[in-house]
């Protein structure tokens, strides 16, 4: 019986255009560390390369201390003023990249419905965001950071997907039973890896990612208004919170 369900946040809770995302994203970095002399093409690169070692990550330590010692390996610079100028930019500039994001009318419900019937509701999503800047794209998707009893972000996850062992982390980290959980995403191989674990699986297609060109007829599969409908047939669970 599933008494857990996990969400991916970005093109799940959260559409958007990843296109777009990206452009912003690195324009808005780009112009904030051009004002004190980084070249923003080397900038990108750097957390590219940082991105890259957190979802190489094997669990030594955070994500967030994986990031780093790549990220300086290409940009070199003080490393407290550069870490607080990525945190100002979280904190102010990276609002403009909800222009390629839409909040779904159904996500809100999805959540709301979900808390009333006692399930235990946790974002799954790739921790290779601080926790600044995934909060804001919570609120985007018109979600409270306390509708979620856990949230993964680099500062305290060390695995990333589409790495098995992200979800084996959260199974062990939260004390979850596998055949009690329904993961719901839209990357074919991130989200769906999750069926490894023994969780059950749910693709959304409304922003599917499937670049690796995955067989998605084995997953259930559907649009977010599907999802509602199927959670509104979800029982209310009898148990303590």
């Amino acid at each position: 019986m599933i008494t857990t369900i996990l969400f991916d946040l970005d093109g799940t809770l959260l559409p958007l255009n990843e296109e777009l995302f990206m452009k912003i994203y690195f324009g808005g970095l780009g112009k904030t560390f051009e004002k004190f002399g980084y070249e923003p093409k080397k900038l990108i690169e750097a957390v590219w390369a940082g991105t890259k070692s957190m979802i190489n990550n094997h669990g030594q330590t955070t994500n967030e201390f994986v990031f780093w010692p790549s990220f300086y390996q290409i940009v070199n610079g003080d490393h407290s003023f550069i870490e607080t100028t990525f945190e100002g930019y979280y904190s102010s500039m990276f609002d403009e990249v909800q222009k390629s994001t839409t909040a779904s009318m159904f996500s809100k419900k999805i959540i709301d419905e979900l808390k009333q019937k006692n399930y235990r509701i946790i974002l799954a999503t790739n921790p290779l965001f601080p926790r600044i800047a995934t909060e804001k794209r919570i609120e985007w998707a018109g979600l409270k950071v306390d509708d979620f009893e856990f949230i993964s972000t680099y500062e305290n996850f060390s695995y990333s997907k589409p790495n098995i062992k992200y979800f084996e982390a959260l199974i062990k980290q939260l004390s979850l039973t596998p055949e009690n959980c329904l993961m719901i995403g839209n990357d074919a191989l991130e989200d769906m890896v999750a069926s490894k674990t023994g969780m059950e699986t749910y693709l959304l297609t409304d922003c599917l990612h499937n670049e690796h060109q995955v067989d998605i007829s084995k997953y259930e599969n559907g649009s977010m208004e599907d999802l509602y409908y199927k959670l509104s047939n979800f029982p209310k669970l009898d148990r303590k919170l």
